[in-house]
């Protein structure tokens, strides 16, 4: 490892990645910084002076030469989202599979630490409140599969040979600006504030008591850059192996409760408000209807020194006041 610590992120024109780079180039300029991505959903080309180099993870000697050098890679490229992976099979297991398996076969031939999130969808329906990594898995839908499959190839390749820290992140919401763009996606709560902010009825799958756990995609980021130091401090000692980490928040309210919060917010800064309307829910077989979601994040807290800041009131609010 040199004196200057080199990160790599993959999927660093994405939602989670380009925040990563952002994070990073604010808490440590002095960190060299290698990106890159197959703009597969991206509009992001670029992170200030960073410059996104198009890489496909799925080509494992382009790969593999794009991250020559690093001192540790945030994998972050991936077809995420349970509609996608479902409708697109062939292309999830390539990427999501395969190319995680390329990322950590990179490590394990190189001592480069890795940080990878395996999502929540692993567990499919809890068995126990509140939720943490060491509960069965048992996915529901394809997008768990394959984030399964690729949370115990690192467990395997990591063991005896790099240090690992693998992510369980609860529903992301939020935006955040690069360079005068606005990176967002359509998790639950950013598809609830577009539509109040279109005058539009917010849909809630019923039976709309159903909970989750939210955290904002700012923070997630900062986890990220909190295990970069970890990491860089384990590869210092020589420690190798995985470890994991609940990175939600305290707030896990019903997506019916969501939507109301964010129809009262709409009807104080508009003077209208949007109606709630629950809708027959097309994924009721490989959903968890659970009215509660609690998440203990004591680890990631303790060990990465990490907690979310953000909650989705004020988030909420903050997107009105920009109109």
């Amino acid at each position: 490892m040199t004196d200057t610590p080199h990160i790599a992120i993959t999927g660093a024109a994405g939602y989670i990645g380009s925040r990563v780079a952002r994070e990073i180039q604010e808490t440590h300029p002095d960190w060299e910084l290698t990106a890159i991505d197959n703009f597969y959903l991206a509009k992001v080309r670029s992170i200030g002076d960073l410059e996104i180099d198009h890489v496909d993870i799925r080509n494992r000697d382009r790969l593999e030469a794009a991250l020559d050098g690093a001192d540790v890679v945030l994998h972050l490229a991936a077809v995420s989202g349970v509609d996608d992976c479902q409708e697109n099979q062939d292309l999830a297991y390539d990427v999501n599979v395969q190319g995680t398996n390329n990322v950590a076969w990179f490590c394990r031939k190189t001592g480069a630490g890795l940080v990878f999130p395996f999502s929540m969808a692993v567990l499919g329906d809890p068995e126990a409140f509140p939720i943490t990594v060491d509960q069965p898995r048992g996915p529901m839908n394809w997008y768990g599969r394959t984030k399964l499959l690729s949370e115990r190839a690192i467990d395997t390749f990591a063991e005896g040979t790099f240090p690992a820290h693998q992510y369980m992140i609860s529903n992301l919401y939020g935006s955040h600006d690069v360079d005068g763009t606005t990176v967002s996606k359509g998790t639950v709560i950013n598809f609830f504030v577009s539509r109040a902010k279109a005058g539009e009825p917010l849909t809630v799958y019923e039976p709309g008591t159903q909970s989750r756990n939210y955290v904002h995609v700012v923070d997630v980021a900062r986890a990220y850059v909190r295990s970069c130091e970890r990491l860089l401090d384990q590869l210092a000692a020589g420690e190798t192996g995985v470890e994991k980490y609940e990175v939600a928040s305290d707030e896990d309210p019903s997506v019916e409760t969501v939507a109301n919060l964010v129809a009262d917010i709409a009807a104080e800064e508009t003077g209208e408000r949007p109606e709630v309307k629950l809708v027959e829910n097309p994924r009721a077989d490989d959903e968890t209807l659970t009215d509660t979601f609690e998440v203990d994040t004591s680890r990631a807290r303790n060990k990465l020194g990490w907690n979310a800041e953000r909650n989705i009131e004020s988030v909420v609010r903050e997107i009105f006041a920009e109109e």
